[in-house]
């Protein structure tokens, strides 16, 4: 079991930008990450999971990678990289890089090379096609981050695939040379220590060969975004895209113990895919953006259990509440409160699967309101003011509540520290044992004490509408969790023979269990 170390365990994303300042430019950097991982540590997680570092013109911040294996010099060198992988394991954590393969940047060395000509070694690593007769782009694809998917390109007289910025040009993965230079790119950090590897936005892997046109969504209205007017069968989710990953698998098969999981977006059935890419010889885990944007009422939490019971059985869904994309946790599926937060957290670590925590969830972090003149985030900037992009859920790390930037950096920090952000520093939740930060600790430490809630199974028991429940069976234990995802009390008749053992938010009144706002409770024989 030490190779399956990822099996229910707890993987802490940090996204470098924002977690912890070393060198006082007012961005965060590897050095403040190693300084740090003590405090990550004492959480009690299994892994860290590092967001890009690589060197890249950070029209993306990161995710438009320029050169695959060198460190960014905003975040340090690649003898920083290697301390960072080396503390961590010095504190008993494993490290997941993330992988973004799907794209470049267009500084990237390979792009230069292939943009130059129809006749050039690396002219077939990126996705080109010429145009229709009339000079338009040779399909209706559209970019995730706003108009066509599709840029021209003088020097070859084509056009060049994008699914996001256009600064970010799709590699071409049906080209066998393409795969192998980014095999030797995981192998590259594999080989010095890296534990896994993140893999960003697989479903865009690969696209339609005969490049036809996406059908029309049936939408009752027009959305923000056009891109949800698409149905997205012909730009990405291929049939191919499956052993594409078990390629990558492979890779990882020759470093014992390293694990791959995967990002799936929102479009069409993730949870299929989930299965699909997840089957034997396939990758280790997924998540899915689109779970975070459902609805989290008691009903819509049961439903998504259920759904991902009966599709992606066996462990292999990676569960996680928040992430560098999507609005926090606490203000998305809570109220902001720290009761709501701790509830999240508690039914976040009783779900089947491996569990990844975004940095400030474990504070209970709401999400950031950050001035129109201080975003940065190009997505957000291209919708706002309907979608205001993702600048409030990548604010820096509050690790004071006084002091410049709140202990983050000693310099203006590059996103702005939210003053309510303050009250929920570590050093001010360090000092209350009730604190969501302190709750969060108790509670892994709960887990790691019960293989039924790391390694077996799930069953969902109907007590109440208003209630999520279901029962953590393995390993000789059998645990009854309870959770009350609103701002109203309920108040319930346990079952025989159970007693409270764990939880937040909840009272024995007269042999009755009451749930406060935001309860849970873990009921055991």
């Amino acid at each position: 079991m030490a190779d399956a170390w990822w099996r229910g365990a707890v993987i802490y994303q940090i996204y470098p930008r924002s977690f912890r300042d070393a060198n006082g430019d007012g961005i965060g950097d590897l050095g403040g990450i190693a300084e740090a991982l003590p405090y990550v540590a004492s959480l009690g997680v299994d892994a860290v999971w590092l967001s890009p570092f690589y060197r890249s013109p950070m029209m993306d911040f990161g995710y438009d990678v320029a050169d695959h294996r060198d460190v960014d010099p905003l975040f340090g060198t690649l003898a920083d990289a290697k301390r960072v992988i080396g503390r961590a394991h010095d504190l008993g954590m494993k490290v997941l890089l993330d992988m973004v393969w799907g794209h470049t940047s267009d500084r990237h060395p390979w792009f230069a090379e292939s943009r130059a000509s129809r006749a050039n070694a690396k002219s077939d690593w990126y996705v080109w096609a010429d145009p229709k007769p009339d000079g338009t782009p040779p399909n209706n694809w559209l970019s995730v981050f706003g108009g066509p998917a599709w840029t021209w390109e003088p020097r070859r007289r084509q056009y060049r695939l994008h699914h996001f910025l256009p600064s970010q040009p799709a590699l071409n993965w049906r080209n066998p040379a393409v795969v192998e230079a980014l095999a030797a790119v995981g192998e590259h950090w594999l080989s010095l220590g890296a534990d896994g590897l993140r893999l960003d936005a697989v479903d865009f892997l690969i696209h339609d060969l005969r490049l036809r046109d996406n059908p029309p969504q049936r939408l009752a209205e027009i959305p923000p975004r056009p891109f949800g007017m698409q149905d997205h069968r012909r730009d990405m989710m291929q049939p191919e895209t499956a052993d594409a990953l078990a390629r990558i698998r492979a890779l990882t098969d020759r470093f014992p113990g390293t694990v791959t999981m995967a990002e799936l977006s929102s479009a069409g059935d993730p949870l299929a895919r989930v299965a699909e890419y997840c089957a034997p010889g396939g990758l280790h885990l997924a998540y899915s953006l689109g779970l975070m944007r459902r609805p989290a009422s008691a009903a819509a939490l049961k439903a998504t259990i259920a759904e991902i019971e009966a599709k992606a059985p066996g462990g292999a869904f990676a569960w996680a509440l928040s992430n560098h994309d999507v609005e926090r946790a606490a203000s998305r599926w809570g109220d902001g409160s720290p009761a709501s937060a701790k509830m999240l957290l508690a039914l976040l670590l009783c779900l089947r699967g491996t569990v990844c925590l975004y940095q400030g969830d474990e504070l209970g972090l709401p999400e950031a309101e950050v001035p129109f003149d201080r975003r940065r985030d190009p997505f957000g900037l291209a919708f706002w003011p309907e979608f205001k992009g993702r600048d409030g859920c990548r604010t820096p790390m509050p690790w004071r509540g006084d002091g410049p930037a709140a202990g983050f950096s000693a310099a203006e920090p590059w996103l702005p520290v939210p003053e309510s952000h303050r009250r929920l520093a570590v050093a001010v939740q360090e000092a209350d044992g009730e604190s969501v930060l302190n709750t969060l600790r108790r509670l892994i430490r709960w887990r790691r004490r019960h293989p039924a809630l790391t390694e077996g199974g799930l069953t969902l028991v109907e007590m109440s509408p208003d209630i999520v429940a279901f029962e953590r069976t393995g390993g000789g234990q059998d645990i009854l969790c309870l959770f009350n995802p609103s701002a109203a009390h309920h108040r319930l008749t346990p079952p025989p023979g159970r007693k409270p053992a764990e939880g937040v938010g909840y009272r024995i009144v007269g042999g009755e269990l009451m749930l406060e706002p935001w309860g849970a409770v873990f009921l055991v024989p």
